[in-house]
């Protein structure tokens, strides 16, 4: 279903499985299989979930594995695998960290991605925050924040509809060289993750949507509050898609320790609190359920997009 700024509050989810670190991974997800992630894939196309998103890494360093895991499932494969097994949702990397590749690899991947798929891609990318990670591939860490700004620039021409994409930078160029095929979006939505000023300030100047990551509710109004006049400042006159990242949610009364963040109760209870995000000018949110199994996740995703989400644009 496509997200807009001028349409109803939409709702997404980073799946499980795919990226198991402790801060947010259930404990069934260290056994899971690929049919467990398909069938999660196919309770969000049913469920009228906006998109499915997966996370970045290549590598991660022994010093940060016990925390992050190094359970971290490649983007654009996983992505492509559950285009072959839905039909609607959208599928959005959250986020690809453009920074460790060569724009031309990434939009030659993302690109095919958006042609198998019919155009359901969103590519949301970020920084990165691994130094390791960028250095086993010689990639500028200290220097990512600027990649970044140009990899983003590069993306624009090499994701658009042109054969031969011309792109001149101080970092990357380009021109002559064709790929094919093209992606099947006029325009692919490009979103910028990241909370930082920095991040606030690129989302803001070069995105299509912004991703916060991990501003709670009473930060998040001075934050799009800034988005905005950045935006208008740059004179970007396109609207943006502000995202939210919600508290972990709960449909029903568990009779189980969900943890004292997680929002949980009747479904109305549910979306007049989520309510609240459009409120303070969010199109997008991001959702994630506590559960204790896989069968326990799709039916909070099913109760959800029955009971809750028909109450989300009222």
């Amino acid at each position: 279903m496509p997200i807009s700024p001028d349409g109803p509050l939409s709702y997404g989810m980073q799946l499980p499985v795919q990226s198991q670190s402790v801060i947010y991974a259930e404990p069934w997800e260290a056994a899971a299989t690929p049919a467990d992630l398909v069938r999660v894939a196919r309770a969000a196309d049913r469920g009228g979930f906006a998109y499915v998103a997966g996370c970045d890494h290549v590598a991660i360093p022994r010093r940060l594995a016990e925390g992050m895991s190094t359970v971290w499932y490649d983007p654009v494969a996983t992505l492509s695998f559950l285009a072959g097994v839905t039909e609607r949702v959208l599928l959005m990397s959250h986020v690809a960290v453009v920074g460790l590749r060569h724009p031309l690899i990434t939009a030659k991947q993302y690109a095919t991605l958006d042609h198998l798929s019919g155009g359901r891609l969103i590519l949301g990318v970020g920084a990165g925050h691994v130094r390791e990670e960028f250095e086993a591939v010689g990639a500028d860490f200290d220097g990512r924040g600027g990649v970044l700004d140009e990899s983003i620039d590069a993306l624009r021409a090499a994701l658009g509809p042109e054969e031969y994409p011309e792109f001149a930078g101080e970092r990357f160029s380009f021109g002559g060289l064709g790929q094919l095929p093209r992606p099947a979006q006029e325009r692919v939505p490009l979103w910028v993750g990241g909370s930082s000023p920095a991040a606030v300030r690129r989302a803001a100047v070069r995105g299509d949507g912004w991703l916060p990551q991990g501003d709670p509710r009473d930060r998040l109004p001075a934050q799009i509050a800034r988005l905005h006049a950045l935006r208008e400042e740059a004179g970007v006159a396109e609207p943006i898609v502000v995202g939210a990242i919600t508290e972990p949610l709960y449909v029903g009364e568990p009779g189980w320790s969900v943890g004292r963040r997680t929002l949980s109760g009747k479904p109305e209870e549910l979306a007049e609190s989520l309510r609240e995000y459009a409120a303070i000018g969010v199109h997008q949110i991001q959702v994630r359920f506590r559960s204790r199994s896989v069968d326990e996740l799709t039916d909070q995703m099913a109760a959800f997009g029955a009971d809750v989400a028909p109450h989300l644009g009222t």
